[in-house]
Order: structure tokens, then sequence, then C-alpha cells
């Protein structure tokens, strides 16, 4: 019998095993019935992204095809247009050079006359002919637009139909998949059941070399049994780190086929006795496992005991604590290879569904890659065009101040040129009559000079 606590009410009533197995088996359905719900809307999100990607691509594609083909009809329909423009020139050039003729020789005119109608005629038929050439290009390029725009959109419903096909494909294989993890994991519960039948009736029957011998030797030794059968990639050795300032007892690690680590727990062996006269409970030991757990980067915690033997939770089989400490688990040392095969095949089985998943995300990596890329070079782009139009601006800002500066020197060459000038026409100016004049001392100087400068 166990006893349950109530959550709400917090009142106790005990059920029977079969009970206790009913809802140990309804708690974990149910969540693994909302993980793998999650996990498939997840993809649904994903794949319904890609769907709508691949038709905006393809209406692209044939948004474009529709341009071309537009502008091959307008270039058709000026190259008719210049025909007709052409044959009109001819026939006015034609009929100017009959009239001319025909004023200078009438007869000459008549022959010359039906040799230009032939040519007329001729270039008409040319002309004519040219046209409908031309029509039958348009009417073809008419047809071949719309057949590349039936091709598109054949294309884009092909592609829809094959999404959909696949998606469907997928949803039927999650479907199948959930059917066979369900069965398995009924047989893994069915097989767990037997074997704590199994394993309480070999608790009865203990032997007394088995009694003598210490808890964390028996483990080891049911473990190196079964190690190359059901645990060829597995570590399972002593906690000997003490750095942090305590340790466990076991440590236990398994990778799959590629090497990555996928499950790892941490155990601790609680013997009776290794009691002393105040006598333990297992409850005494769930801190400092979990403190143990973390330290050491496990995922689980498991305590192996064979304290409070007269409870019968305990010795009811594999006893879930999570409620105290995350993920943590008391067995007694008959489920000790029990809780690791049962922690190990249901991380396992969860590889097949990240392995899934990672799979359907591949198929969005170039499209990521693609728009990251894409940020990048715009990012790129704006930050060299704001630097080039900066140094842009700084070299049109510098050329101004240039032009400034050669402009003021030009307006002060042209100042002094002017001042030279002036200076010279003043110099020109100069005379001995200017400077003597109201200057009767000078007058009277440069006369005794031009005197005595006279010949006697």
């Amino acid at each position: 019998m166990h006893e349950v606590i109530c959550p709400h009410c917090g009142r106790a009533f005990t059920i029977d095993e079969a009970g206790y197995a009913d809802i140990v088996k309804q708690v974990r359905d149910r969540e693994f019935d909302k993980a793998l719900h999650d996990q498939l809307a997840l993809a649904e999100r994903e794949k319904a992204a890609a769907l709508e990607l691949a038709e905006a691509r393809a209406a692209s594609e044939l948004e474009r095809a529709a341009a071309a083909k537009q502008a091959e009809i307008e270039r058709l329909k000026a190259d008719i247009s210049a025909a007709d423009v052409a044959r009109q020139l001819a026939i006015s050039e034609a009929l100017a050079a009959a009239a001319a003729e025909r004023e200078t020789a009438l007869a000459a005119a008549n022959a010359e006359r039906e040799k230009a109608a032939a040519q007329l005629a001729q270039q008409a038929a040319e002309k004519t002919a040219e046209v409908e050439r031309l029509k039958a290009e348009l009417s073809a390029g008419e047809l071949a637009k719309q057949l590349a725009v039936s091709e598109a959109v054949g294309a884009v419903e092909r592609e829809r139909d094959r999404l959909a096909l696949e998606l469907e494909q997928r949803k039927s294989e999650q479907q199948a998949r959930e059917v066979a993890l369900k069965e398995q994991h009924g047989t893994e519960v069915a097989l767990l059941n037997e074997a704590i039948a199994v394993h309480k009736d070999f608790k009865a029957r203990l032997s007394t070399k088995m009694v003598g011998e210490t808890l964390e030797q028996h483990c080891e030794i049911e473990f190196n049994r079964m190690r190359s059968a059901a645990f060829p990639n597995a570590y399972f050795e002593k906690d000997n780190d003490a750095s942090s300032g305590s340790k466990g007892d076991y440590v236990f690690r398994d990778r799959d086929t590629t090497g990555v680590e996928y499950v790892s727990i941490m155990f601790e062996m609680k013997n009776e006795s290794d009691t002393t006269a105040t006598r333990k409970r297992n409850e005494d030991f769930f801190k400092e496992l979990d403190k143990d757990r973390n330290e050491k980067g496990c995922e689980y915690a498991v305590l192996v005991s064979l304290l409070e033997p007269e409870s019968e939770l305990y010795n009811g089989g594999i006893v879930d604590v999570s409620h105290r400490f995350p993920k943590m688990y008391v067995v007694r040392p008959q489920f000790f290879i029990p809780i690791i095969t049962l922690l190990r095949n249901a991380a396992a089985s969860t590889i097949a569904v990240r392995g899934e998943l990672a799979r359907i995300r591949e198929q969005n990596v170039d499209i990521t890659d693609f728009e990251a890329r894409l940020t990048t070079f715009k990012t790129g782009f704006a930050r060299n065009y704001d630097l080039a139009s900066n140094q842009f601006q700084e070299a049109i800002k510098r050329i101004d101040e240039a032009i400034k500066d050669l402009e003021k020197t030009k307006e002060n060459l042209l100042k002094s040129s002017n001042n030279l000038r002036l200076a010279n026409d003043k110099a020109d100016s100069l005379t001995i009559k200017s400077l003597t004049r109201g200057n009767p001392t000078m007058q009277q100087r440069f006369a005794e000079l031009d005197a005595a400068e006279e010949p006697a």
C-alpha cells in the first residue's frame, strides 16, 4: 500500500500497488504527450513558413517573366510603327520623283511611272509581309508569355501539392512514431513492474554475503557485471573531486554513437550499518545530494539507500522525490540497475525527437543564411554609402573654401595691380617744374645750374 497526500486539501489516503502504478503512468504519459504535441506544433509552424516562402518566390519569378514579355511586345509594336512610317515616306518620295520627271518628259514619265508603280507595289508587298511577320512574332510572343505564365503557375501548384503531400507524410510518420513510443513506454513499464516483483522476491532472500558487503561495493559490482552488455559506452566511476567541499559517491554518464553525452546521474549510497546511534532518514541527504549533482553538472540525482528499512514508501520500488528537489529519486539496492536503465532509455528516446527537429530546421538553414547575408550586405552598403557621402561633402566644403581663398587672393592682386598703375602714373607725371612750383629757392637753384651749364 502507498500513502498519497492530496496537493489541494492536504488529506492523506492509501492506494494499492496497481492504483499507484496507474497514477504514475498517467502523469508520465501526460508529460510525454504534451512534449510531443509541442514538438509537432513547432514542426508545423516551420513547414508553413517554408511553404509561404516558396509561394512568394514563385510569384516573384512569374512577375519578372511577365514584365520581360511585355517589354518585348512594346519593342515589336515600335518596330511595326517604324515600318509604316518608312513605307509612307518611300511612297511620298516616289510620287515626288514621278511628278518631276513628268514635267521634263511626258513619255519618259509614263515609263518611269509604271516602273515606280511596280517598285511601290513590290515595296508595299514587302512591307505588308514584314507587318504580317511582326504580327506573327507578336502573336508568338503572346503565346510564349501565356505558356510561361501557365508553366509558372503549374510549377507553383505542383510545389504546393508536393509540400502538402510531404507534410501529410510527416504527420503520418509522427503519429506512427507516437504510437510506437507509447507502445515502447508501456512495454518498459511492464518490464519494470516485472523487475520490481523479481527484486522484491530477491530482497526477501538476500544472502548473508550481500549483507556483509558494503553498499558501494555491491552497486559497483552489479554495474560492472552489466557494463559490457548494457552500457558499453558508459562512464561509471567514484566521485573523487572534493574541491567544492563535498562530493557524491559515484557519477554515471552515457554517450550516443557520435560521442555526445545525453544522460548523467549523481549517485549517493547510504547503508543502515553506517549510521550512528542517531538513526538517519533518507530526506536528511536530499539537499546535499542536489548540491553535489549541480556542482558536477549531472542531470539526475539518485539516492541508493538502506535507511528506513520499515518504510513502505521506499520498500515499494523507485520513489520520485522531484517535488522536493528536481529529477531526484530514491531506490533500494535491488533497483540500482533498473533506475539506470529507465533513465537512460527515457533520455535516449528524446534523442530521436531532437534529431527529427534538427533535420526539419536544416531545411530552413539556406533561407536563414540568405537573409543574414542580405542584411549584412545592406548594412555594409549603407555604411559605405554614408562614409562616401560624408567624404564627398567634406571635399566639396574644402573646394568651396579653396575657391573663396583664391577669390580673395585674386581681389588682393587686382588691388595691388591698380595701386602699381597709380604709382606709375604718378611717377610719369613727376617733373622738375612740378617739384619747384611755389618754391622760389629751388627755382633759383635750378636757374643757377642751368646758367652754369650754358657755354660761355
